[in-house]
């Protein structure tokens, strides 16, 4: 059965990092989507995936991206697709929140490397 889905009506809310937050609305083995919030000047920590792919499409804010040392500023209605095996980390670097909506392929559980 077909379902919308919101932040309000989601299969799973959690927090992370620094006071983020994060709406589950797709987990499956094959693919995870999701949207996150990051309050004015969070960042998440360095970390690769082995397995997954992801591709970052910020609806609201702007965020900045290391990857593989490399710096990527993403302005709202922007994405930018991350490569299995890439280090890398979102930052929220304004004073505005930051909103996302992030595909992992496949999901990411079990499949995280901290290198902070």
């Amino acid at each position: 059965m077909s379902e919308i889905l919101s932040k309000e009506n989601c299969l799973s809310h959690y927090k992370w990092g620094d006071n983020c937050d994060g709406w589950n609305f797709v987990i499956k083995t094959e693919a995870v989507i999701k949207q996150e919030l990051m309050p004015a000047q969070t960042a998440e920590k360095l970390h690769f995936h082995t397995y997954a792919e992801q591709f970052f499409f910020i609806l609201k804010g702007q965020a900045t991206f290391l990857i593989e040392g490399g710096t990527f500023t993403v302005d709202a209605s922007k994405g930018l697709q991350i490569k299995a095996g890439d280090k890398h980390k979102i930052m929220n670097n304004g004073v505005d929140d930051l909103e996302f909506i992030l595909f992992s392929y496949p999901s990411t559980q079990n499949d995280r490397t901290d290198c902070e």
